[in-house]
């Protein structure tokens, strides 16, 4: 045996079930696994788990760098794994023991059906339907699940009214992504269609659906995302949904309606409900009906009831509608044209609800269900044999999605007039350039098929696992001594010096996570995002000032959240990130259109600055998401961008301010590409779709860029070069010095780090170096070094950890010690705790900062946390 890791579940124990299997991404070092055909798992007990894996990622001699591992459902699953590499030649496929259900995959002309064991799926490869029929031991749950939308004409701004018309999925492509034994995959593409096509409306929202099932599942995880591709003027989405039509064949009094509240509770009611009544139907009667079970034939019942059914409404339409994140509501009606009852309310539901009967049925649980609002959750015509259950991701209840830019322009026409703004509210605006055609959303939901109705307390837990999915993750120790992501190291509170930093990076998490929900920042756009910086004098988050608003991954808080899960394991950090990795890569980068592949700078709307740039859509931001879990959306973000290089033909990103403005004319041959954010972010993403796929452009753009970098006079120093979109190549004549402050702070470090170690290329690490020693240095050593001092030199903290760099590779505690000073001299506010003590004030509920407390920002947090980190995995003996 060649490698050996333990795998623990992230919230710390094993849930009591796993109803749909489970997926996640391991490392492995570089040369000690030839390939996926060499991995085992086994249980605590040391017996064999069956499995599946495949590859995410090698490294440049061709083993296996990152592997994706998938299990199957189970109802007793271990405490721990682990994880073997022993040089086998068995096959993924031959590991299932004997008398574990394999998922297996019927293809025919017309459509596919995966078979669970448990649960069939049968998936027509065009048409309106994401599945015609889902079954459990032969009986049917649901049927004809469909995508729906309503699109509405425009937002009445006084007693008018506007038109919604209908709109339905229309899948046009079908593929079977993966096929078995333990895992299988379905992706379906479609777009919205208008349902009376003489409305003359197009088609719109294409669309994104996956299916994942796993060996023994009794529930299917979908992930949906969709493209936003209106015009914002005159398309305002009024509703957005699924749809699954369930079959019901018993008695009203036995069809059951299960709905999750907050905090674990639930309404459990039947259609016809026995209980309550003026004459008692027997407490056999009530029991059975309160606990889903079959009552007792009708003969053994008070007949003062059984003869009297007819006279007790049936409740068919139940409704939960959750449009903020602080409550929901329930009500329900007989029927269509007859008034709504209220039920109840409360604050945030899980996001769950099931309609089943004795002989089965369908629940649907929606994860980020209240964090993502407005949703909602409908039960239709369950008083007849074809009901429905519609999740909606947005509400139809709430505003229509009103996706204008938020100000006329102010008559910023030209290039001198917006950056005359920039000075007084940080937006880099222009004409045309707040356009959201092109933004996309995901959502996460769990298809539970259930062979009766199930307890309370089953449901609950469904519930549960839908909304906050269990998930196996390797250790940090055993992430970090694989040597993936650069320099960090595992949390380390072993000296003084290094536990008061460690605490520090504890409250800032834990004062951001605090933000995120005093300040509710939350919503269907907004969730997994967090803003910019704070105003002092009103005592709230600057949301309605331009550039200070929602922070669109400036200076790089994705990364601090995911080295701070590296190197901590925690599930709370690991759910922050996440949410701010599906919103970044979604929300605030283009998906089509002529800025495909670009993000949008800070700004009150994510899609509001006219700044479009590689940095905000990097890769950088979104690989740890995808190597930790195999996530497969993710995975198609990072695929987008593979030939990012070709947006600098159409959209220079410095044209408001490049100095060369009156001579530079972008063509193939000679593309101005910054040597910071720029091609830090093309860097990222060649070597993402490197060791990913293998793609020979993107190795040898890598590779002959950075070469070229090492080639120039002044190495990065020179800040821009202009690049040969054809061959891939920099022009290596071009002698110039020209720095920035935010060139190493959007994952420049952290790619460059990685690199230096993957390739052998020691011009290019003599041209990193130098940049790294020279940043902080003395305008002194500057001068003797490159013949005049860098200007524009700022983030001092920020950089502290390019000499910590510097001294680590070349040994020298002089750099060492000199990292430390930059590192204590370049943010006071955030080195010292009692500087950032907060108090609560009421009302309004808002955080006042302490008297002269010093002004703070999402970006000096992201950056403090990783010189803390990159800091310590450096330099940290020096600090000791």
């Amino acid at each position: 045996m060649t490698d050996s890791t333990l795998i623990r579940w992230i919230d710390g124990q094993a849930p009591t079930e796993i109803s749909g299997g489970t997926t996640w991404g391991m490392p492995f070092a570089r040369g000690t696994v030839p390939g996926t055909e060499a991995l085992t798992v086994t249980d605590a007990t040391g017996t064999n788990v069956p499995s599946q894996a495949w590859p995410l990622a090698t490294w440049p001699d061709g083993s296996l760098k990152w592997a994706g591992i998938a299990l199957p459902a189970t109802d007793s699953p271990s405490d721990t794994y682990r994880v073997a590499a022993d040089g086998g030649t068995a096959t993924a496929a031959s590991r299932p023991p004997s008398d574990a259900s394999s998922v297996t995959v019927t293809e025919g002309a017309d459509a596919l059906t995966v078979d669970t064991g448990v649960l069939q799926m049968v998936i027509h490869r065009s048409g309106s339907t994401l599945f015609t029929s889902l079954t459990r031991d032969g009986r049917e749950v649901a049927r004809d699940a469909t995508l729906v939308s309503l699109l509405q004409d425009g937002i009445p701004e006084g007693a008018g009214t506007v038109g919604r018309n209908p709109f339905t999925g229309e899948v046009t492509a079908v593929v079977l992504e993966q096929s078995g034994p333990v895992r299988a995959v379905v992706r379906l593409e479609g777009n919205h269609r208008p349902d009376t096509p003489e409305s003359g409306r197009r088609a719109w929202l294409p669309f994104t659906v996956r299916f994942y099932f796993h060996a023994n599942a009794r529930s299917v995880r979908m992930v949906h995302s969709f493209i936003w591709d209106g015009d914002a003027e005159r398309d305002f989405l009024a509703g957005l949904g699924v749809r699954f039509t369930v079959p019901l064949e018993d008695e009203l009094h036995n069809r059951h309606i299960r709905i999750a509240g907050a905090d674990g509770g639930f309404l459990t009611e039947a259609v016809r409900g026995l209980t309550g009544l003026r004459r008692d139907p027997g407490a056999e009667v009530r029991e059975a009906q309160i606990t889903g079970r079959p009552t007792p034939q009708l003969d053994t019942w008070n007949p003062e009831v059984s003869n009297r059914l007819h006279l007790i409404p049936a409740w068919g339409d139940y409704t939960l509608s959750q449009l903020s994140a602080d409550g929901f509501e329930l009500r329900k009606r007989t029927a269509a044209g007859h008034g709504w009852v209220g039920i109840s309310g409360g604050t945030r539901s899980a996001g769950f609800c099931s309609l089943s009967d004795t002989r089965g049925g369908l629940g649907v649980g929606v994860k980020d269900f209240w964090q993502s609002h407005p949703g909602q959750l409908d039960i239709r015509g369950a008083a007849t044999g074809q009901a429905s259950v519609t999740a909606w991701l947005y509400s139809p209840e709430a505003q229509p999605m009103d996706l204008r830019f938020y100000h006329d322009g102010l008559g910023q026409d030209t290039f001198e007039e917006q950056l005359e703004g920039l000075e007084i509210t940080y937006e880099d605006y222009e004409p045309g350039f707040g356009n959201p055609a092109g933004i996309a959303r995901t959502h996460e939901l769990t298809l539970f098929a259930y062979e009766a109705t199930p307890p309370t307390e089953s449901l609950a837990a469904d519930a549960a696992s839908a909304s906050a999915p269990a998930l196996l993750q390797a250790t940090p120790e055993y992430l970090h001594s694989a040597g993936v992501f650069g320099d960090w190291a595992p949390v380390d509170r072993s000296t003084p010096a290094r536990a008061s930093l460690e605490d520090r990076l504890d409250f800032l998490f834990d004062f951001y996570a605090g933000q995120v929900e005093q300040r509710r920042w939350y919503g269907f756009w907004n969730y997994g995002d967090v803003m910019h910086t704070y105003d002092f004098d009103r005592h709230v988050w600057r949301y309605d000032v331009g550039g200070y608003a929602w922070d669109n991954s400036e200076l790089s808080p994705d990364l601090w959240l995911w080295y701070s899960y590296l190197r901590s394991g925690r599930a709370d950090i690991f759910r922050f990130a996440e949410a701010m990795t599906r919103h970044t890569g979604e929300v605030d980068v283009y998906h089509l259109g002529p800025w495909k592949g670009l993000g949008s700078r800070h700004n009150v709307q994510h899609w509001g600055c006219s700044a479009k740039q590689l940095r905000i859509s990097t890769p950088a931001y979104r690989r740890f998401y995808y190597y930790l879990t195999a996530d497969e959306r993710t995975g198609d973000l990072l695929t987008e961008l593979v030939d990012s290089d070709q947006n600098f033909l159409g959209l220079d990103p410095v044209r408001k301010v490049r100095p060369d403005a009156a001579t530079y004319r972008p063509n193939r041959g000679a593309l101005g590409v910054g040597l910071g954010t720029d091609w830090g972010s093309l860097a990222a993403t060649w070597l993402t779709d490197w060791e990913r796929t293998g793609n020979p452009r993107s190795r040898d753009r890598l590779l002959g860029t950075m070469a070229d970098i090492g080639a120039l006079k002044y190495g990065f120093l020179t800040g821009e070069a202009l690049y040969d979109l054809d061959t891939g190549r920099f022009d290596t004549g071009r002698e110039q010095i020209s720095v920035s402050h935010l060139s190493a702070v959007f994952g420049l470090v952290e790619i460059c780090s990685e690199l230096v170690d993957l390739v052998d290329d020691p011009e290019f690490e003599r041209a990193w170096l130098q940049y790294c020693r020279l940043f902080l240095a003395t305008k002194e050593d500057q001068v003797e070094a490159v013949g005049q001092p860098l200007e524009g030199i700022y983030l001092t903290q920020a950089h502290s950890r390019l000499t910590a760099y510097a001294a680590a590779r070349l040994q020298d505690r002089d750099l060492a010690a000199r990292a430390w000073e930059s590192f204590a001299e370049g943010g006071e506010h955030l080195n010292h705790q009692s500087a950032f003590s907060l108090r609560k004030i009421e009302p309004p509920c808002v955080l006042l900062p302490v008297d002269e407390a010093p002004t703070v920002s999402t970006n000096d947090t992201a950056q403090f946390g990783l010189a803390v980190i990159q800091n310590l995995a450096l330099v940290g003996d020096h600090l000791d």
